[in-house]
């Protein structure tokens, strides 16, 4: 695979055969940010878990300290006092059964988040097609099936991302922008991954966490040491 120019300087700066400490990597990773927009740093986490069995799965969400850097629309599913709590704490568009038809029948996907009131999820089930496919259902083990829609909101909007398994075990992770400097990004870092190994899995056996990668937008992947992420130990 081709790479730009500047990608191609920016892998000068990193050595694949390392497994750095996650300031050193952090630090890199903000070095390798070259592009001319401000570029999300992502963490891609590799879990000793496998994904298939109901009880090894790893799904979760976590409010960064220092955001994400970016701006999320948030759509919000209630009635009457949940409605207006909800659009009181920010949320862009709130609705039921006329924010369902719009859905459905407009194929309306203006959101980043979606939140749902309890009582309304049997009405928003019958987009699981729609929205579980982009990650946008509501669940209630990420925050987004609440009584308390407004605080949901809130959260959301300082920075609250979830993070689940993909079918090949590892976790995706946006934890800011390369603007937030290493420090802010090694606390946004930390904290996900305490969130990751508190969430491990009773039948989760032998290392947890196998490897874990930080990598820019457009730079080059950053092999961070395993065995010394976050403040619970990676055991079993």
């Amino acid at each position: 695979m081709k790479h730009g120019k500047k990608y191609n300087e920016s892998a000068k700066l990193v050595d694949r055969a390392t497994l750095y400490d996650t300031a050193a990597a952090l630090d890199l990773a903000v070095k390798t940010a070259s592009a001319k927009f401000d570029e999300t740093v992502e963490v891609h986490i590799r879990l000793g878990v496998d994904s298939r069995h109901a009880d090894q799965q790893v799904r979760g969400a976590v409010v960064l300290p220092n955001g994400t850097g970016r701006s999320v629309r948030v759509a919000v599913f209630a009635k009457g006092p949940d409605a207006d709590a909800a659009a009181a704490a920010g949320a862009e568009i709130v609705g039921a059964e006329d924010l369902v038809a719009k859905i459905q029948g407009e194929g309306f996907m203006d959101f980043d988040v979606c939140i749902a009131a309890p009582n309304m999820m049997g009405l928003v089930g019958r987009l699981g097609k729609v929205l579980g496919p982009r990650g946008l259902m509501p669940s209630p083990k990420a925050g987004t099936v609440t009584p308390d829609v407004a605080k949901a909101v809130t959260e959301a909007k300082a920075g609250k991302i979830e993070y689940r398994l993909d079918k090949t075990n590892i976790i995706h992770c946006p934890i800011g922008k390369a603007s937030f400097g290493a420090e802010k990004l090694e606390e946004n870092f930390n904290t996900l991954l305490d969130a990751v190994i508190k969430a491990k899995p009773a039948a989760a056996k032998g290392q947890y966490i196998r490897s874990c990668v930080l990598a820019t937008t457009m730079g080059p992947g950053i092999r961070v040491n395993p065995n010394k992420v976050g403040t619970v130990a990676t055991e079993a």
